[in-house]
């Protein structure tokens, strides 16, 4: 262990300095950096239970404990899928503290990697030299949409991976389109901070790129009543864990997600899926250089009980500029799926990890929660 290191934001630190924390009074660390080499030092001195913040996006951010044994049973499925060999390099640039993160440094440690981490940015690649040959890396989509946008040059690093994963948020159809210029495969992740990561993959390019995910080995899935997706595996502990994403089941092994289950509008007693509708807005903006962010909300209403509304993010347009966005949106959606109002907020609210606080947005504009 002794001539293993890692890079942290260009620091140099030996794997035996990590686990005595000898270096602690000689290198100045800012936060960022001492919770990720805290962690590091948890690991290499084996610790077996890790407590874990989910991110909050759906919910209350909570903590939870999984075991050295889950996080490992997790790393050696992404390994084994990306062939990824000792001495591979490996790109860490999301949040350490979360399961996303906090994986990537795991799947450095059990297989081996060479580790450059770098605190998250919107491109992380400005901040790793053109000439460093990356292995392996995990992306949010901003972070790729941003590297394709800003540094086309660096495509070529890309392309030189065994295969890159990106999550935390769907993709838009831009972001998707995108994609297909990398050659390097690239997977949507399925998985939450409960199972360690993900447990399910979708190829999003190339010939085989597929419409659903595909479950990794020896993980069990199935629906219960709602139709929501259960899982159990050694992620689990073996438990049964309930989802409250409903998904459609094509094969044991394969499903097609279809959105949350707290995210079923009930409009005049017909069922609207958010994330359905937010797809078709989103296409809807698919040419327009700018598009803004946004997301579609129910609001208590008399006639219908709860009407659909949408939300948009920066300056509010003119009245003629939103007549010609919801004729847009007439020709892409159904009469009951069609939002009724628009609202604007300048911008977002978000949580930790840089996800749209709904909730927190809707109440800053004075509008009905949850």
């Amino acid at each position: 262990m002794t001539d293993k290191y890692l890079t942290l934001n260009g620091k140099k630190f030996y794997y035996d300095e990590i686990a005595s924390y000898s270096f602690r009074n000689s290198i100045p660390l800012n936060g960022y950096e001492s919770k990720t080499l805290e962690f590091c030092r948890s690991w290499l001195n084996g610790v077996q239970e890790f407590p874990i913040q989910t991110s909050g996006s759906t919910g209350v951010p909570k903590t939870i404990n999984l075991t050295r044994r889950q996080l490992e049973a997790s790393a050696r499925r992404t390994i084994k899928l990306l062939h990824l060999q000792p001495g591979d390099c490996t790109l860490i640039c999301l949040n350490t503290e979360y399961i996303a993160g906090m994986m990537m440094l795991v799947r450095g440690f059990v297989a081996d990697l060479r580790m450059i981490i770098v605190e998250p940015i919107s491109n992380p690649l400005t901040l790793v030299s053109p000439e460093e040959k990356i292995a392996f890396s995990s992306f949010v989509p901003m972070q790729l949409h941003a590297i394709l946008q800003e540094t086309p040059q660096r495509l070529g690093q890309l392309n030189g991976m065994h295969g890159m994963l990106v999550g935390g948020a769907p993709l838009t159809p831009t972001q998707q389109r995108e994609l297909q210029q990398i050659q390097a495969p690239v997977y949507h992740t399925y998985g939450m901070t409960e199972t360690a990561s993900h447990i399910a993959l979708r190829k999003l390019n190339g010939y085989d790129a597929a419409d659903y995910y595909e479950v990794l080995e020896n993980i069990e899935v199935g629906l219960d009543k709602r139709g929501c997706l259960t899982i159990k595996g050694d992620l689990t502990n073996n438990e049964l864990l309930v989802t409250n994403d409903i998904v459609e089941l094509l094969t044991p092994t394969r499903f097609r997600w279809i959105g949350r289950a707290d995210n079923t509008i009930n409009t005049g007693g017909v069922k609207v899926q958010t994330e359905t509708v937010e797809l078709a807005i989103a296409e809807a903006f698919v040419d327009d250089v700018d598009s803004p962010r946004f997301f579609i909300a129910p609001q208590p209403d008399e006639v219908l009980g709860e009407k659909i509304v949408l939300v948009l993010e920066g300056d509010q347009l003119s009245e003629e500029e939103e007549k010609q966005l919801l004729e847009r949106l007439r020709s892409k959606l159904g009469k009951y799926e069609m939002p009724k109002e628009v609202y604007y907020s300048q911008a977002f609210s978000e949580t930790s990890t840089g996800k749209v606080s709904r909730q927190r947005t809707l109440r800053k504009l004075g509008l009905h929660t949850e």
